[in-house]
């Protein structure tokens, strides 16, 4: 009996050992560590990790290399547009990077989904999409460390400089070639110039005062709902809740859907109409119509200018 219980003791004290020195052995060093980030990096500027790979390279310690890490849903079934935008961008700033004279081995670019480390998620308790954070060498997060997309947006410009705020890495953006601006432009102005041409001998619409008091409206319009506020910071269409939930609004007054902005420049347009009409209606003319033009101005005035309010 007393050699059964040592064979079993001894067996034990076996098989313990035999695994630590097993995890000791697939345990990867720090310069093993940093030589795969490495060897990813020159293949691909942004690496997409699961929860395998997290813990591999992220959560271990030691390590003398930051993480700019992006949580986001890209799956289709997710319907996270922003997503794909600021997707868009954080590529941008870690080819820049991978491009850069500043490139080094001690800062990494990592993306992971949602579908490919939801228990990342939760560790982290994140119930939204998409994140920035950076993880320092030391792994001890501040609140800094989280970038606020909603008051600075998720632009590259805009990432680079948290990141440079962070990591005194400062990153110079360089964007693709993008000509499609410049081809509307050419378009536009060959069919304005064309036509004029077709019109040469008939142009006094161009004196017509209605003609360009609307154009200046529908500018201000524009102008005024937000829509260069759009074209800088990208903003999704709407926005789709953990519930499926669809919201039009934003909850934040630093920020915006392109949605909301029409929703607004409908409002701001019902109200020019209306005051249009109640400025027609104290012209010469027909009372009846001149009461109508009132009547209705004041209603539009009154009911759309309460909507914007609230």
């Amino acid at each position: 009996m007393m050699l059964k219980l040592v064979a079993v003791s001894l067996f034990l004290f076996i098989a313990i050992n035999y695994g630590d020195g097993q995890q000791r052995k697939s345990a990867l060093s720090l310069g093993e560590r940093v030589q795969h980030l490495s060897e990813m990096a020159n293949k691909r500027a942004v690496l997409k990790f699961n929860s395998n790979k997290f813990r591999e390279y992220i959560r271990v310690q030691p390590k003398n290399y930051s993480m700019i890490v992006m949580f986001t849903a890209l799956a289709p079934h997710r319907q996270c547009v922003v997503c794909h935008h600021a997707s868009d961008e954080f590529t941008i700033v870690a080819n820049s990077f991978r491009y850069s004279q500043v490139y080094s081995n001690k800062l990494f670019f990592v993306l992971i989904d949602f579908d490919d480390g939801s228990d990342i998620f939760q560790m982290y308790k994140l119930n939204t999409a998409p994140i920035f954070i950076h993880i320092p060498p030391k792994g001890k997060l501040k609140p800094q460390d989280n970038m606020d997309i909603q008051r600075v947006g998720f632009s590259a410009e805009a990432i680079a400089k948290w990141i440079a705020e962070r990591t005194d890495v400062q990153i110079r953006v360089f964007r693709p070639p993008n000509y499609s601006g410049t081809v509307a432009l050419v378009v536009l102005f060959t069919l304005v110039a064309g036509f004029l041409y077709l019109r040469r001998n008939n142009l006094d619409f161009l004196y017509n005062k209605t003609m360009w008091a609307t154009g200046a409206v529908f500018f201000c319009l524009t102008m005024i709902s937000g829509q260069m506020w759009n074209h800088i910071r990208g903003p999704p269409f709407v926005h789709r809740g953990r519930d499926n939930e669809v919201a039009y609004i934003h909850s934040s007054s630093h920020s915006q859907f392109v949605l909301e902005t029409y929703i607004i420049m409908v409002l701001n347009a019902a109200i020019v109409f209306g005051m249009v009409l109640l400025t027609e209606s104290g012209k010469k003319g027909d009372p009846w119509k001149r009461k109508m033009f009132a009547v209705t101005g004041l209603i539009l005035v009154t009911v759309f200018f309460s909507l914007l309010l609230s």
